[in-house]
């Protein structure tokens, strides 16, 4: 039997529904660890399914590293300006940009699959897809650019 306290935590985990967590927590009997992997799945296979979508909206989220030594401005698209302004995508668009700094990808594909600087076992592309589950729009990164002090 699954528990609040346990369909909460998994909720926390992953930004996923009530029913969403429940169920998983159900198919998984109860391992936190194979509901997380279930949730990410099933919210990799929403974002294929949101990929044809036209985005039009979005925003340009700039990122300056603590020394001030290195940047980054990514352009980071979605459907709709009402999710251009929520926290989830807000968040999607500094960490991606905290990426580009830290990673210094050269083209969008390289960026794309590039292990997460805050959990390796995920890629970039995996974490897009994860905030497209949350929000259910489709999301895109559009470009970036990364500026070092000193570097051509």
């Amino acid at each position: 039997m699954t528990t609040m306290d346990e369909i909460k935590r998994l909720r926390e985990k992953t930004g996923a529904g009530v029913m969403d967590a429940k169920r998983a927590l159900e198919e998984a009997s109860g391992d936190m660890t194979k509901a997380e992997e279930i949730i990410r799945q099933k919210g990799l296979a929403k974002a294929e399914k949101k990929a044809g979508r036209e985005t039009k909206e979005g925003l340009v989220y700039a990122y300056v590293h603590h020394d001030g030594r290195s940047g980054a401005m990514v352009e980071l698209q979605c459907e709709t300006d009402f999710v251009a302004r929520s926290d989830a995508f807000k968040d999607l668009a500094k960490e991606l940009a905290m990426q580009v700094v830290s990673m210094e990808p050269k083209d969008t594909e390289e960026f794309l699959g590039q292990e997460y600087i805050r959990d390796p076992q995920l890629t970039v592309k995996d974490v897009i897809a994860a905030v497209v589950g949350k929000v259910g729009e489709n999301i895109k990164l559009k470009r970036f650019v990364r500026l070092g002090l000193g570097e051509e």
